[in-house]
């Protein structure tokens, strides 16, 4: 594993003309080297890949990170990096200034001088975009477990239980199912609380004719999933059917015409245009999707902002919804895999409006 994405790191400092690369990403230094500790640091040049953490993980880290050198690191880490590259004769060496506070920077820059630091942004999240076989299995892993939690609740659901008890019952059956937790923390929105995109579970009760809208995901291994599904407990209204068939026939459409080669402005505007033409454009405020993997918001983004390409290995969500304040709202989302000719839909959870008997 962490040699082919070693590889594809250093092709990319080549691209862009780095002699070295420190990585102080947490996501990014368990992806290049499979290490799951909590601290560490990761220096890589055209021949040299070193894994730098502390006294506990001194035999946890060589096990994981077979591909590189694992070293224990001064009480200051900035000795020990000084150390190496004035060994190797490194004259400069990129970071990543998205992760990297201005303090720290600063300390760097002094420290580690006449080395020159070379800001770099998106190289190592660019290479995550592209899931291996490994990631995808480990990715499938954590949809199913999405899948079943979202069967399992089904039975729980009767009003009287608070959202906050539905979450914590999903929570529980995640972790018995082999998850490590939730990918985020879970929505749970009923009532005119399904109007709101973020609704995290409260202590509000279920009551009778609404919405309960379910988003939530698994962390699997380290890879987390992304599952959103609307269900009507009592009586729908005709208002009620109306706008889930819309949002439902607005992402049906979007994974039917999904496909590689498309800009995420261009997926975008598959589910945008449905819900705009039933006259809900208003109450559709968020993009149609993001990417996922190792975090829960990556790229690529299904934007009307977005001109990325979708390429096959890219995992993304496909979510779009209808918010009204006061009344309620509907939100079905998928995870997908672009392949060489369209996608592969990961999760698979039914979207039939389901209602259920108070």
């Amino acid at each position: 594993m962490s040699t082919v994405r070693l590889n594809k790191l250093r092709q990319a400092m080549k691209e862009r003309q780095l002699e070295a690369m420190f990585i102080t990403s947490s996501v990014n230094r368990r992806y290049l080297t499979g290490f799951t500790g909590s601290a560490g640091y990761v220096i890589v040049t055209a021949e040299q890949a070193y894994l730098l953490t502390d006294f506990r993980y001194m035999t946890q880290a060589p096990e994981q990170a077979k591909a590189f050198t694992v070293v224990e690191h001064a009480p200051n880490v900035v000795d020990t990096i000084k150390e190496l590259l004035s060994k190797w004769g490194v004259g400069s060496i990129g970071f990543e200034q998205d992760q990297v506070p201005y303090s720290r920077y600063a300390a760097y820059k002094q420290h580690l001088a006449p080395v020159e630091l070379v800001p770099v942004s998106g190289m190592l999240e660019g290479i995550r975009n592209f899931k291996d076989a490994e990631e995808i299995a480990i990715i499938e892993q954590a949809t199913a477990i999405a899948d079943r939690t979202y069967d399992h609740i089904l039975s729980y659901i009767k009003p009287g239980v608070t959202e906050k008890e539905l979450e914590l019952e999903m929570e529980f059956f995640m972790r018995r199912q082999g998850a490590s937790g939730p990918s985020f923390e879970t929505i749970v929105a009923s009532g005119v609380r399904s109007a709101l995109p973020h609704g995290v579970a409260s202590d509000k009760p279920i009551g009778h004719d609404e919405f309960i809208t379910f988003d939530f995901g698994a962390i699997y291994n380290g890879y987390v999933s992304d599952l959103t599904r609307t269900v009507f407990v009592g009586t729908p209204s005709d208002k009620h059917r109306e706008i889930y068939n819309v949002v439902l026939e607005s992402q049906l459409h979007t994974l039917q015409h999904l496909k590689p080669g498309m800009s995420g402005k261009e997926a975008d505007a598959l589910s945008r245009d449905i819900i705009t033409a039933h006259g809900y454009g208003d109450a559709y405020g968020h993009s149609a999707g993001h990417g996922i993997g190792l975090e829960v918001h990556e790229e690529p983004r299904l934007s009307k902002l977005s001109d990325t390409v979708l390429q096959p290995g890219m995992v993304v969500t496909v979510e779009p919804g209808i918010y009204l304040p006061g009344f309620g709202g509907v939100r079905i989302e998928d995870d997908v895999l672009i392949t060489e000719d369209g996608i592969r839909i990961l999760t698979h959870s039914s979207k039939e409006f389901t209602i259920l008997p108070v």
